[in-house]
């Protein structure tokens, strides 16, 4: 079984190309955080996606923008100009899901908020009303 989930960020702006029969292919690289890292050290991963969702990539995706990545892993090999051989690992997505949306710099300080600071929210816990049955549940 060859299967790969990542969440993580973009590095770098999709690098969108065709191929000679007009396939279209894009590139990018995540940054995915390591978990119990002190000083928010992450691994980055080359990621390889074909077709419409190339396209969509290269379109809407953008440096530090937070992706979810599924797809498996493929290890390649090629010679470079000067005859030395390369070995890659990449992520060939099949599926890449947008996570976040609109204007990268309101994410941005919103993310920095810490997650339990409810000082601007509007809510008033006092117009909340007890539901007395199952029956008022809509679903």
């Amino acid at each position: 079984m060859n299967k790969v989930i990542l969440i993580g960020r973009l590095a770098v702006d999709p690098e969108l190309r065709f191929t000679a029969s007009g396939k279209a292919v894009a590139t990018f690289r995540i940054a995915v955080n390591k978990p119990f890292s002190k000083e928010n050290e992450a691994d980055f991963f080359n990621v390889v996606v074909w077709g419409r969702i190339a396209e969509n990539c290269a379109n809407y995706l953008a440096k530090g923008r937070l992706v979810g990545v599924d797809g498996r892993l493929q290890s390649r090999t090629y010679e470079t100009q000067a005859g030395e051989r390369r070995y890659v690992t990449e992520v060939v997505a099949n599926q890449v899901e947008f996570l976040e949306w609109g204007d990268s710099n309101k994410q941005k300080s919103t993310q920095t908020k810490k997650s339990d600071d409810y000082s601007s929210v509007d809510i008033d816990i006092n117009e909340f009303q007890a539901m007395d049955d199952d029956e008022d549940i809509p679903f």
